[in-house]
């Protein structure tokens, strides 16, 4: 195996043609856009992507867990436990993947070997108060866009401190973020 330097991904050579495998976390506050940057991260590199909250709803609707979609820390916990061994099979069959949902802790790459890590980038979108404060009613027009979402009775404050919790997250924990601050530009976004 070759490291690809400053791309944190992994060449397999097993005699055949080279695979590149890569796994991409992307989490942050409520309408962030993490679906979207995972459509267009499905679209550019052709990667299929999983929806956490795909997931959460399919284990709460089939009767798997006794959680609700309201118990966050605990859904964090019980939804990580199935999501990181998804990703090390996925890594282990050389198999790209988007995983993307708020659902994805911040000591995530303690679940991992240093042998995974190289091949997992992980990304937060973070909206700075500023960027709520001047776009609130934009913020919540897009809620819909990927998505249809049942309930969209989020408050601007509520939205600036999720977004402050992620952002004092990603600092202490050292974790990539994209600060939405100016303007709305997943274009820009290191992927």
């Amino acid at each position: 195996m070759k490291k690809l330097s400053g791309y944190g991904i992994i060449m397999k050579t097993t005699g055949k043609e080279p695979r590149l495998t890569m796994i991409i976390l992307i989490t942050g506050a409520s309408h962030t856009g993490k679906t979207l940057l995972a459509q267009k991260l499905l679209k550019k590199y052709k990667y299929p992507y999983l929806s956490v909250d795909h997931l959460k709803m399919g284990l709460i609707r089939s009767g798997q867990t006794e959680l609700t979609p309201y118990d966050d820390d605990k859904l964090t916990a019980y939804l990580w436990d199935i999501l990181k061994e998804m990703i090390k099979t996925a890594i282990e069959n050389e198999q790209n993947l988007i995983v993307e949902g708020c659902y994805i802790p911040f000591n995530w790459k303690e679940s991992f070997d240093a042998d995974y890590l190289p091949q997992i980038k992980y990304i937060c979108l973070i909206m700075s108060e500023s960027y709520i404060n001047s776009h609130f009613s934009d913020i919540m027009n897009f809620g819909n866009v990927i998505e249809k979402r049942l309930s969209n009775d989020l408050s601007i404050e509520e939205l600036i401190q999720d977004n402050q919790k992620y952002l004092r997250c990603c600092l202490r924990y050292g974790l990539d973020h994209f600060l939405i601050d100016d303007e709305y530009d997943l274009e820009k976004c290191f992927i």
